[in-house]
């Protein structure tokens, strides 16, 4: 029962409770998510937060070189940018949510509070059942597993409370002190594909190593990306792969190797070719011209 209670929520809370909320800070929810067999994943970064509550199972939570062990009650954070990895042999009841934080519309406190959190040492919270942050998502899911779709502001306001609670719960100075979380719908599905491979460029990217983190099979994995978006998981890797080193070549100083091992194609024999088959012009090339569009335009600027 428990579990259909919390995809019930999962779906509305994928649906209504998105963002962006909230005034002197406002937050984007990515997705809510909820795995009632989670297992092992791929060591892997986002560039955004994940935090997860695990309702049941135990495991092993992996951050940088350091292990962590997961049971009930358990929270912890994925800050932004830093490598992990959960695993369990048994399988993991979790509850989790992605979200960011949209600097441009949130205060300056907010904004320095936030880059707190993710810089935070403090990431890891066990028998956390009756903190705040566990009371409020408990209450949250309840509330929207039983049909509370129709109050979109209060579920906003319970998600960006919840959101809030999180600087709290993993609040360095607090921690002194007292001692010293999609419905599995193809799309979403799929966005968090995007959202994988977006954030981990220079690895692999194989399709069975981003179908595990999904805890999908790679013959659907595959299928959605024919389906939904026309095209290979192949081939939609690599004009990411391309378009972030377009940016790259665009936007910094970095050798030609750099950007090839930066966006995963692994040398710059390979880098070249694809690079040139798809844009037409090497990225030496690419860059030279680029470079000279630019100088043309400052001039033009400068003469009106």
């Amino acid at each position: 029962m428990i579990i259909q209670s919390c995809k019930r929520s999962e779906g509305i809370l994928n649906q209504y409770a998105m963002g962006p909320f909230g005034e002197e800070v406002t937050f984007k929810v990515l997705y809510w998510g909820v795995n009632p067999k989670h297992y092992d994943n791929p060591l892997h970064k986002h560039s955004f937060f994940e935090v997860c509550y695990v309702l049941s199972g135990e495991g092993l939570y992996k951050d940088m070189d350091e292990q962590y062990p997961l049971k009930k009650g358990t929270v912890f954070l994925s800050r932004p940018n830093n490598q992990h990895q959960i695993l369990s042999e048994t399988g993991l009841f979790l509850v989790y949510i992605a979200f960011d934080i949209l600097h441009e519309n949130s205060k300056d406190d907010a904004n320095s509070m936030i880059s707190q959190l993710a810089g935070t040492n403090k990431f890891y919270v066990c028998g956390a059942d009756d903190s705040p942050t566990a009371l409020i998502w408990r209450a949250l899911v309840a509330h929207t597993s039983n049909g509370g779709a129709d109050d979109n502001n209060f579920i906003s306001n319970m998600a960006h409370t919840l959101i809030l609670s999180f600087t709290s719960m993993f609040s360095e100075a607090s921690q002194k002190s007292q001692e010293k979380l999609f419905a599995n719908s193809s799309s979403t599905l799929l966005y968090q594909a995007k959202l994988f491979i977006q954030d981990n460029l220079s690895e692999p990217l194989k399709l069975e190593h981003v179908a595990n983190y999904l805890h999908i099979s790679s013959r659907h994995l595959s299928r959605l990306f024919s389906k939904e978006l026309t095209e290979s998981f192949s081939n939609y890797i690599r004009k990411e792969r391309v378009r972030e080193a377009t940016r790259l070549l665009e936007t910094t100083s970095m050798s030609i190797k750099e950007i090839a091992d930066v966006t995963g194609f692994g040398s710059v024999h390979y880098f070249t070719r694809v690079f040139t088959t798809m844009m037409n012009v090497s990225p030496a090339k690419y860059r030279n011209d680029f470079e000279i569009i630019v100088e043309k335009r400052e001039v033009l600027e400068r003469n009106v």
